[in-house]
């Protein structure tokens, strides 16, 4: 497993930007495949954005596509989500994922599929 931890959530505006992190460690953190969930209170957890083992693969829910971004730095063992243009419909808590055993037999938008998950950050955006 590896250990990850988010951080970068808070207040904001409608409208305005956040960017989330998620450190990782314990693991070969290029092998691992992330993605980025979120869940509002009664709700479900859904997807938001996943990124490969190949950073050129990125993936997002249609609810934030054009306005979120997944990245990854391998060097710093480390997952970004940059947001942008929130709303209030995108109020919270944000959870980062990883797997280090995908073999494209799963879907990444499946939260439950990833063995590691952080503890989660929460996003607030007001009206």
């Amino acid at each position: 497993q590896v250990q990850l931890v988010e951080s970068g959530g808070g207040l904001v505006q409608a409208g305005g930007s956040l960017r989330l992190s998620c450190a990782a460690s314990g693991g070969t953190f290029s092998t691992y495949v992330m993605g980025w969930f979120r869940q509002a209170p009664g709700k479900e957890r859904d997807f938001v954005a996943a990124i490969g083992q190949n950073i050129g693969y990125t993936g997002y829910g249609d609810s934030v596509k054009g306005r979120f971004t997944i990245s990854r730095d391998n060097v710093k063992n480390a997952g970004y989500l940059q947001m942008n243009n929130l709303k209030p419909e995108d109020t919270a808590d944000y959870y980062c994922a990883a797997d280090s055993e995908y073999n494209g037999s799963w879907s990444l938008t499946t939260p439950n599929r990833y063995d590691d998950w952080g503890q989660g950050t929460q996003v607030t955006v007001s009206s």
